[in-house]
Parts: structure tokens; C-alpha cells; sequence
């Protein structure tokens, strides 16, 4: 059987134009928050823009969450 090689192409190409979706433990990971804080931050309209998936799971964009660390910066 074939290994496809499609979805590693797909990544790399995502990564590559900041349309890399996170998921929710990454982002968690990267900006050192827990998960309730996390989420009280997201109702007061403070955190990285988020999308919510059919499935409920919650993924967040490489470009939205770059852009978020700049403005945390400036704060």
C-alpha cells in the first residue's frame, strides 16, 4: 500500500501561508494558559480569534494567534 503524501504537503503549504489551524491544547501550550483562563479571557472578547468546528472542538489560526501576541505586546 501507498503511503499518500497529500496531507504532509498540505501542512507544510499551511504553515507556510500562516492557515495553520491550532488546536485548542497547542495554543494552551504556547501562551502558557489553563483552559478556564483561557476561556474567561475568550468571553471578555480578549482572546485570539477562534473557530469553532461542527464538531465543537476549537481551532485557532497561526496567523490570528501571531497577530494576538503582537497586540499583548503593546499592552
Amino acid at each position: 500500500m501507498r503511503k499518500s503524501t497529500r496531507s504532509t504537503t498540505a501542512t507544510s503549504a499551511a504553515t507556510r501561508n500562516g492557515n495553520q489551524r491550532l488546536k485548542l491544547p497547542e495554543v494552551l501550550a504556547e501562551i502558557d494558559m489553563s483552559r478556564s483562563a483561557f476561556y474567561r479571557m475568550r468571553a471578555r472578547g480578549k482572546a485570539p480569534k477562534c473557530v469553532k468546528l461542527p464538531n465543537g472542538q476549537i481551532r485557532v489560526r497561526r496567523a490570528d494567534l501571531d497577530a494576538w501576541w503582537e497586540t499583548q505586546a503593546s499592552v
